[in-house]
């Protein structure tokens, strides 16, 4: 059980009114304001619904990574000529492609890696010809505090639930959900 005596430090700390975190708690404005002047000691069931709201209001739920992903996820194989693999690009408004070949991610290109190449020779080029590493896959849980710092080293990131993959994040689907 959490030290009563801490309420207004806490409720301060959370950056709640007294009216508001008795609203939440289902108890009176009153009884918190005289809890914290120490002038009464609360009711053991109070003590619990106070104690139920600090910890609602501090386990507020950090979103994960399926709650950004873009579900739909766009593949060309190693083998497929660099003219197509632009034109994927192209059609979908994507910057970058993830490159498979049996079910299993090999490479990823983007536009940075397309415009790595001699330009005059890129049409003879198969998507493997110009592929970086493959990028991380996470787990659909993964937190966004991890997907960020993960996207602030990779352009895109593979989100996995069961072993499939079941969409990717960007930076800019992170910056889209945070907007």
């Amino acid at each position: 059980m959490f030290d009563i005596r801490r309420l207004k430090d806490i409720r301060k700390k959370l950056g709640i009114t007294q009216q508001a975190f008795a609203k939440r708690a289902n108890v009176s404005q009153s009884l918190i304001a005289k809890i914290e002047a120490g002038a009464i000691d609360p009711s053991y069931s109070n003590v619990l619904k106070l104690e139920q709201t600090v910890n609602d209001l501090t386990n507020i739920k950090e979103p994960s990574a399926q709650d950004v992903m873009n579900p739909k996820i766009i593949f060309v194989k190693p083998d497929d000529k660099v003219s197509d693999v632009i034109k994927v690009m192209r059609k979908n408004s994507i910057s970058q492609v993830i490159v498979e070949e049996e079910n299993k991610i090999v490479g990823l290109i983007t536009e940075g890696s397309l415009l790595e190449k001699d330009l005059s020779k890129l049409q003879q080029l198969r998507a493997k010809d110009v592929m970086l590493d493959p990028p991380p896959v996470v787990a659909n849980k993964t937190k966004l505090s991890v997907l960020s710092a993960i996207l602030t080293q990779y352009p895109l990131v593979v989100i996995q639930k069961e072993s499939k993959f079941v969409g990717v994040a960007t930076k800019s689907d992170l910056l889209n959900h945070l907007v």
